[in-house]
């Protein structure tokens, strides 16, 4: 972790994606993450994963991937006295993350409106599939419908296989990454005049606002987006290549790198073609040029033409899996990972990804691993101030 956010202390009452990775970026920047976690069972993610042993034990992969660094307390605010014990531990927070469905913590006796009265600063942020008001605000949204609705899929995939799901869950990560990014800008603002904030974050609208590219040429140029495979719809060539071995990108978007990528394959006739002289007329015939590129690209394997070509300026990269890129020495030597040997409930070492930043020259790892359910019940409590102390229920 870094010292950015140090002092700083966050409630995470938040389940499965959007709301963690929120708060787990938060806490990367070091502040202190308490996880507020309903019994029995605590975060639903900590069922989740490709490990039957480990949803078993409560620490399912789902759940590790965006937890480490945070301390996790248990308290059924369904519960009076739980709800005191929560009261308490809002009166020493400067902010607080929750993706219920709108309405759920008032319906609870805990809203933005009454924790106001408790800490007049606190920065209240609600992350949730469609925001706080509108006629869709209710609705139940998990990412796939996000996915759906904000019109990412239907321009994902081929014109034949569209509309496709992305891969992982996009519109949960980039609910938690704005809802981070509003709480860092809120706290700046608490911490210079004292006020606090309510930050209503809308999954739909953080994928709409992701998808400004598209959704501008359709508004400013009445072009509607189409799928369009791996193709760009700026440029060409510009898209995923067949090599002698493995795919390729190449995305030689400006007109000398166009050039030079014709040198390098071979082919210098095809920058002065008729077809391809232009911007515009190459992105016009695209499907008669990629054919042109692969056949020159055959003769060797893509790590050579990877390295070939970006070392002459032209942006290339090969098209690795998950596991090919964990090894890649660019993602090693920045320590983009992290691995904690000794992790409570676990019966082998841990490795986290850590936020796409760093610090000073640092990369911010988290602070400790991801933490048993109700770990630190008698930590968090035991400090606080006079009124809440006393022993909570685990």
């Amino acid at each position: 972790m870094t010292d950015l956010l140090s002092g700083i202390r966050v409630l995470d009452l938040t389940n499965v994606l959007a709301g963690p990775y929120c708060a787990y970026q938060l806490a990367l920047l070091g502040a202190d993450v308490i996880k507020v976690e309903a019994p029995p069972g605590g975060d639903l993610a900590r069922q989740l994963g490709a490990s039957p042993e480990l949803n078993k034990a409560g620490m399912g992969a789902s759940f590790l991937a965006q937890n480490a660094g945070k301390r996790s307390v248990v308290l059924d605010l369904k519960q009076e006295a739980d709800r005191e014990r929560f009261l308490n531990l809002v009166a020493t927070a400067d902010a607080l993350v929750e993706n219920f469905r709108p309405g759920v913590m008032d319906r609870l006796g805990l809203g933005h409106e009454k924790l106001k009265e408790v800490r007049p600063s606190l920065v209240y942020c609600a992350i949730s599939g469609f925001g706080q008001t509108g006629p869709m605000r209710g609705n139940p949204a998990y990412d796939q419908i996000i996915q759906g609705l904000s019109g990412i899929m239907s321009i994902t995939g081929t014109p034949e296989t569209a509309p496709l799901r992305v891969g992982y869950p996009v519109a949960d990560t980039l609910g938690g990454l704005v809802g981070a990014f509003a709480i860092a800008a809120a706290l700046v603002r608490q911490k210079t005049s004292g006020e606090g904030a309510f930050l209503d974050v809308s999954m739909l609208e953080c994928t709409l606002s992701a998808l400004g590219w598209p959704v501008s040429n359709y508004l400013t140029a009445g072009v509607e987006p189409q799928a369009m495979g791996n193709e760009n719809m700026t440029a060409a060539p510009s898209g995923a290549f067949r090599t002698g071995e493995g795919l390729l990108n190449i995305a030689a978007n400006k007109q000398e790198q166009f050039v030079t990528l014709c040198g390098l394959i071979g082919r210098p006739e095809l920058a002065s073609d008729p077809r391809f002289a232009e911007r515009e007329t190459r992105k016009e015939n695209r499907a008669a040029l990629k054919p042109l590129i692969e056949d020159a690209l055959a003769g060797a394997p893509a790590a050579v033409w990877e390295e070939k070509l970006n070392r002459a300026g032209v942006p290339a990269g090969r098209v690795l899996t998950i596991p090919q890129v964990l090894q890649e020495r660019q993602v090693t030597e920045r320590r983009m990972t992290t691995r904690f040997q000794e992790i409570p409930g676990m019966e082998k070492p841990l490795t986290v990804v850590r936020g796409g930043f760093m610090v000073d020259g640092a990369a911010p790892v988290p602070a400790g691993p991801p933490p048993r359910l109700g770990a630190h019940m008698d930590d968090v409590f035991a400090s606080l101030p006079a009124r809440g102390k006393g022993r909570a229920r685990a």
